[in-house]
C-alpha cells in the first residue's frame, strides 16, 4: 500500500476533482490518499472535504492553521507522522495522473531509494479543459532540476525528521529534502521515461506577490530567504531538521482560544514597533500576546506633515507592509513553533498577530 499526501489550501474544487479522478482511473488501485487541509477558508474547506468524501480511497483532514502562512513542509509532516513504514508520495491537488501512475509506483518502490517524477505543464486554456490523459497537448515539460514529485520510503523521511519546517510561502523545501536523504544514505533517481503526470496551470507565488499590503499572507524576499537556508543545509551537510519538534500543529483548542483573546492597540510608530519585536516578544513567557496594528492618524495631518518637510524632529512610522514583513520574518525565524494567529484586515488597514508564549 502506497500513501498519497496532498498538501491543500483554498485552491478551486474543480482541480481536485480531475486530480482525484485520475486517481479512481488508476488500473492498480494500490494506494490511499491522505488529504491535508491546511487552514481553507470555511466555505472551501466544507466544499473540499465534501469532494474528496466521495472518493472511498481518500481521507480528510483539517488543521487549525488558517491565519498562518503556508506551510507545505507542516502540512506534510503532520501526516507522515502517523503513517507506518512503507512508501509515501508526495502530491498536488494541479496534477493529472496517467492511468498506469500507480503501477510504477509500485515497480520503483525502494526501501532505499527516492524516487521523483518527470512532469508536463498544462497551458492555461487547457487547464480548463476535461479530457483524457492523452487529449492534453503539453506544453512543456520539467528536468532533473523540478524535484517536487516525489515517492519515499516513510522510514528514511521519519529518520530526517521529516521536510524542513523553516520553508514558508515557497520554495527549496522539495530539494532540501532530497539532499537530507541522501545525507541519510538514501539513493535518490529521477524517472523520465514515460510521462506520468500533468500540471494544471496557475499563477505561482512569484507572479501573485505584491510590493505593497496583500489580504493573502506573504512576506517580501521569502524566495531569497529560502533558498540562503538550503544552501545552508546543504554546505553543513545537515540531515536532521526540527530540533523542537516536527509535525505539530495547534489544535482546534489553542485556535479558538487565540481568536477570543482580546487584542491591544498598537500604534505603527517605529520606536513602538521595534520595542514589541525586540524586547516584549522574545521576553514574554506563559501568556499570550496579542496586538492589532494600525496606522496612526498624526501621520496624514498637515501640521506633522509640514514639521516633517522642515526637517523637525517628529515621530517616525512604518508602512504597515514594512510592519507585515517585519513580523513575518519573526515568526519564521523564532517563533513558528508555537500557536500563533497572524490577520490582514479585509480592508487592509490593520494587522492582528496573535502568539501564545
Amino acid at each position: 500500500m502506497i500513501t498519497i499526501l496532498y498538501p491543500y489550501r483554498n485552491r478551486e474544487i474543480k482541480r481536485i476533482q480531475r486530480s482525484m479522478d485520475s486517481l479512481a482511473q488508476q488500473k492498480v488501485q494500490n494506494f490511499k490518499v491522505v488529504f491535508v487541509d491546511y487552514g481553507s477558508e470555511d466555505a472551501i474547506a466544507a466544499e473540499a472535504k465534501a469532494l474528496v468524501g466521495k472518493y472511498d480511497f481518500t481521507s480528510y483532514t483539517y488543521l487549525y492553521s488558517k491565519n498562518q502562512p503556508w506551510n507545505k513542509c507542516k502540512a506534510l509532516n503532520y501526516a507522515i507522522k502517523k503513517l507506518d513504514d512503507g512508501y509515501c508520495f508526495v502530491a498536488d491537488v494541479d496534477m493529472i495522473f496517467h492511468p498506469e501512475f500507480t503501477s510504477v509506483l509500485e515497480q520503483c518502490s525502494n526501501p532505499d531509494t527516492v524516487t521523483y517524477f518527470q512532469v508536463g505543464f498544462l497551458s492555461e486554456n487547457d487547464t480548463k479543459k476535461d479530457g483524457s490523459f492523452e487529449s492534453y497537448p503539453i506544453n512543456f515539460k520539467t528536468n532533473e532540476e523540478a524535484t517536487g514529485m516525489t515517492l519515499f520510503p516513510v522510514s528514511y523521511l521519519k529518520k530526517i525528521n521529516g521536510f524542513d519546517e523553516f520553508f514558508h510561502f515557497w520554495g527549496a523545501e522539495d530539494t532540501d529534502v532530497h539532499n537530507r536523504m541522501k545525507n541519510a544514505g538514501c539513493k535518490v533517481n529521477y524517472y523520465d521515461e514515460k510521462l506520468l503526470m500533468l500540471h494544471q496551470w496557475h499563477p505561482n507565488y512569484r507572479q501573485r506577490e505584491t510590493k505593497t499590503l496583500n489580504k493573502e499572507l506573504q512576506m517580501s524576499g521569502i524566495v531569497e530567504i529560502n533558498h540562503q537556508h538550503l544552501l545552508h543545509n546543504q554546505k553543513s551537510g545537515i540531515t536532521q531538521v526540527n530540533e523542537k519538534g516536527w509535525g505539530h500543529i495547534m489544535d482546534k483548542t489553542e485556535w479558538e482560544e487565540l481568536q477570543d483573546f482580546p487584542a491591544t492597540l498598537l500604534s505603527n510608530e517605529k520606536k513602538l514597533i521595534n520595542y514589541f519585536l525586540y524586547q516584549q516578544l522574545p521576553n514574554s513567557k506563559d501568556q499570550i500576546l496579542a496586538v492589532e496594528i494600525k496606522e496612526n492618524p498624526i501621520q496624514k495631518e498637515l501640521k506633522y506633515l509640514l514639521k516633517k518637510k522642515l526637517g523637525k524632529k517628529v515621530p517616525q512610522f512604518y508602512s504597515l507592509k514594512k510592519i507585515n514583513d517585519k513580523i513575518l520574518r519573526h515568526i519564521v525565524s523564532f517563533y513558528h513553533t508555537k500557536p500563533y494567529s497572524y490577520q490582514v484586515s479585509e480592508d487592509l488597514k490593520s494587522i492582528i498577530f496573535k502568539i501564545k508564549l
